[in-house]
């Protein structure tokens, strides 16, 4: 078998909370597809099964903790494995002109999509970095959770029917949640500091003024996961902090609004750094000023010291530096 032969099988997956639809293209022809529920037994059978197929090329999207053990069983098997944004493959399936959405379709989307497109192959994150994000997605959520229950206790407050006892175990929620927090804080500060890169890199987020203890942990937890050899710009993209303009023809014409089409977590993380810097570093403050000059909305501006952030944070680490606020804007004179 020439090497030219083993490269022309294709296989897209399909990712779901509960199974994994695959569908293998040999020779342009599709196979039918192959339904294996997602955990680790099936995952393994399915690995197995693609394994069949030497130089085989995977493609799946990127759908969070699902995608992310699959992906990770693939990788380690030696299989070659390209992970998508959801738009890309949103996008190509726009191409192909597809109309009905099943999860075999869509899987036979994702095999076309490795079959004719590029290869870019997924770069699989250290141990180190997964355990840190798990860590850093947690306590994102039980502060989710701790802000909505807050909220629920304000609401209870204004209604003259709600019982004591039940105001007091929202507060009783809020103390635990807090507590749970705490610990998972100081969880992940301890494991930051027992490996040596995540340390220094935690060292230098910490110099921007703005960035404390908790968006520290949020933003290194997404960030040393992002491919390496990344630019800046391409950071703001996969942040979904890339602003996108809508027009049409000559008489419609839309302000341009973020494409959130990436990491959320990222753009959580970032937002309330970008408040505090812009109330407490001059040279932030002064940019976000301006763009208030020019007509931009406090929430515009706010996004755009978000997306500069990000292009600080970018060079900190990628040249082992700490946060220079003298050059992130020039005031005037």
């Amino acid at each position: 078998m020439t090497a030219e032969t083993t490269v022309r099988v294709f296989a897209g997956i399909d990712v779901g909370a509960k199974t994994l639809v695959s569908v293998i293209r040999k020779n342009a022809a599709s196979m039918k597809a192959q339904t294996f529920a997602n955990t680790p037994a099936e995952r393994l059978r399915l690995v197995k099964r693609l394994s069949t197929f030497p130089g085989i090329t995977v493609c799946l999207e990127a759908t969070g903790v699902y995608s992310l053990d699959i992906a990770l069983a693939l990788t380690d098997a030696g299989l070659r494995v390209s992970v998508l944004n959801p738009k890309a493959s949103h996008n190509f399936a726009k191409v192909l002109l597809r109309n009905s959405k099943t999860d075999a379709v869509d899987a036979d989307t994702l095999a076309q999509y490795a079959e004719r497109m590029p290869y870019q192959a997924w770069a699989r994150p250290t141990d180190a970095a997964l355990t840190l994000r798990a860590l850093a997605r947690r306590i994102n959520t039980l502060t989710c959770n701790k802000a909505a229950a807050k909220n629920q206790r304000h609401a209870l407050t204004f209604s003259p029917q709600t019982a004591g006892a039940v105001l007091l175990d929202v507060a009783l929620s809020i103390t635990q949640l807090e507590e749970r927090i705490a610990r998972l804080t100081q969880e992940a500060t301890i494991f930051i500091q027992a490996h040596p890169l995540l340390a220094r890199r935690y060292a230098l987020l910490r110099t921007v003024k703005g960035i404390g203890e908790t968006s520290a942990i949020a933003l290194l937890g997404e960030l040393m996961l992002l491919p390496p050899g990344l630019t800046h710009k391409q950071w703001v993209k996969a942040a979904g902090l890339d602003p996108r303009e809508f027009t049409s023809g000559t008489s419609v014409s839309k302000r341009a609004r973020l494409s959130k089409a990436g990491n959320r977590y990222i753009r959580q993380a970032l937002y309330m750094p970008a408040l505090s810097a812009k109330s407490h570093d001059p040279y932030v403050r002064g940019f976000f000023d301006h763009l208030i000059a020019l007509g931009k909305t406090p929430l515009q501006a706010v996004c755009a010291v978000m997306r500069k952030l990000l292009h600080a944070i970018h060079g900190m680490l990628t040249h082992d530096q700490v946060f220079d606020n003298k050059r992130f804007y020039a005031l005037p004179a």
